[in-house]
């Protein structure tokens, strides 16, 4: 049965009088729950050059409206040189030993060469605020991942131990146009040291090949379920797609089953992308980007008959 993602509308889109790091967009929405129905929603937003940084809002889930926007970044693109030089897109949060971390993606856009990323760790504190974990990335290009990371997703089983799953460039033209950027999967035992085990979702040349942001969710019966960006190598902008698996290493692609796609008009109407699925008092919820990677702010939807 095809599920159906029920659209709230548009949450949140960032002000041009707010910080001049935060002036555009709010890409890669991620919930933290503060407390009843409010989370405060962290965001990767743009200064004037494209260089993204981490800001945040606070929304009341139920009643569908920011409560609370700061206006200060809560980590900012690093100094020239670093992996993270042009700009931090983040991916979501888990615990190990006791510590909260926040996930990203860290841009490097060099004048003179291809654009690329390496993936990073942040603290979250106690206080919601965010620190840098380590200045070198927390998993970067090796033989299996040879080219550029992107967006991780980090779960904890049920027993014991992490998966990972997270974007890998193959090749930045697969022949028509477009990059071969998938899915691959890494598995660890304490959350700090990862097995690459390579590709975890298939992809198909000219349907769904250059993937972003996966967000995983983890049913009663064991099923997992990904929602994630892709793009199909026709010309065709972002959409939003769905994978499912019973053992987290091997998934089946079902696009059609994604159950949310563009609007005829509006914000969301040219592409729709960046995907976060998550719970709340027993209703199954999805922040998601739409029209310009997020500069039209972020959206919500509900799955209907959850």
């Amino acid at each position: 049965m095809t599920q159906y993602w029920k659209k709230l509308g548009q949450i949140y889109v960032p002000k041009e009088s707010g910080h001049p790091k935060l002036a555009s967009h709010a890409a890669n929405p991620l919930p933290v729950h503060l407390g009843g129905d409010v989370y405060r929603v962290f965001f990767s937003g743009r200064d004037e050059n494209n260089r993204s940084s981490v800001g945040a809002v606070d929304i009341d889930l139920v009643k569908r409206k920011v409560v609370n926007e700061h206006h200060q970044t809560f980590f900012e693109y690093g100094p020239a040189g670093s992996f993270f030089a042009d700009g931090v897109s983040i991916g979501n949060c888990y615990e190990a030993n006791g510590v909260r971390y926040m996930l990203f993606m860290g841009w490097q856009n060099p004048e003179n060469g291809h654009w690329r990323g390496d993936i990073g760790r942040l603290i979250v504190t106690p206080e919601l605020t965010l620190k840098l974990d380590d200045s070198e990335p927390f998993m970067g290009c090796d033989p299996t991942d040879p080219i550029s990371l992107s967006y991780p997703w980090v779960q904890a089983r049920p027993s014991s131990g992490f998966d990972m799953w997270y974007g890998s460039t193959l090749t930045w033209d697969a022949g028509n146009g477009e990059m071969l950027h998938v899915i691959q999967h890494a598995s660890s035992g304490d959350g700090q040291h990862w097995q690459r085990s390579g590709l975890a979702v298939p992809y198909e040349l000219g349907r769904a090949q250059a993937f972003s942001r996966p967000t995983v969710v983890q049913n009663q019966d064991g099923l997992l379920e990904m929602w994630f960006s892709y793009r199909n190598g026709s010309g065709e902008k972002y959409r939003i797609g769905y994978a499912k698996s019973d053992n987290a290493l091997t998934w089946l692609l079902d696009l059609d089953k994604a159950g949310i796609t563009v609007s005829d008009s509006g914000w969301d109407s040219e592409m729709i992308e960046y995907p976060f699925v998550f719970d709340h008092t027993g209703s199954r919820y999805m922040l998601y980007n739409g029209n310009g990677y997020g500069k039209t702010g972020f959206g919500l939807a509900v799955l209907d008959g959850f």
